[in-house]
């Protein structure tokens, strides 16, 4: 929600201040001499050889943590209608033991699913942490290197309308994925 505040505050500022120029200069448009490009981060990310791997790390790991949590899910469905199979057998005493046993399995099975979850998140920013930080780091060079004066993140429809040739995503990934490559030679 920051970010969304934030660049909508930074294009209402800058757009204000072009504004003023213009009003200023009595002819210059707001958008004169501008270079205005943007970029949708996330699909960068997705598209990029080294997102491309990250998620399918990630799939991995959410994978191998889902078995476990199913295998852990049956086995207390198990001990569940083996209880009520045998509830009219058991003595009282018996019946909370075993009610007590289910209880604790319960609890450890929500412990689970939440460090689980908790471990693909902290996984997940690993991941793409780096990515996303390289990522920005070719918008800067493309914004300076080809003289933009604004580059702007498109998050989650934040940009409503622009033109296509504005957008800048598939250079950055092919920047990105390059440079990439240079470095693993």
């Amino acid at each position: 929600m920051k970010r969304k505040t934030m660049a909508v505050l930074m294009v209402g500022v800058l757009c204000a201040l072009a504004f003023s120029a213009s009003f200023l200069a009595g002819t210059a448009t707001a958008a004169d001499g501008a270079k205005i490009g943007y970029v949708d981060l996330r699909v960068a990310l997705n598209d990029s050889e080294a997102g491309k791997k990250a998620k399918i790390e990630l799939e991995s790991l959410i994978k191998t943590k889902q078995t476990t949590i199913d295998e852990k899910g049956k086995s207390i469905e198990k001990l569940k209608a083996d209880l009520e199979k045998q509830t009219s057998v058991l003595s009282p005493e018996a019946r909370k033991t075993k009610e007590d046993e289910i209880e604790r399995l319960l609890r450890d099975y929500q412990r689970l699913v939440q460090d689980s979850q908790n471990e693909v998140k902290k996984k997940e920013g690993e991941l793409t942490g780096s990515i996303l930080k390289d990522l920005r780091d070719v918008v800067e060079k493309i914004g300076q290197d080809e003289g933009y004066s604004l580059i702007l993140e498109n998050v989650e429809g934040i940009i409503l309308f622009s033109r296509k040739d504005l957008d800048i995503t598939d250079r950055v990934v092919k920047i990105f994925n390059e440079q990439r490559s240079k470095k693993k030679k």
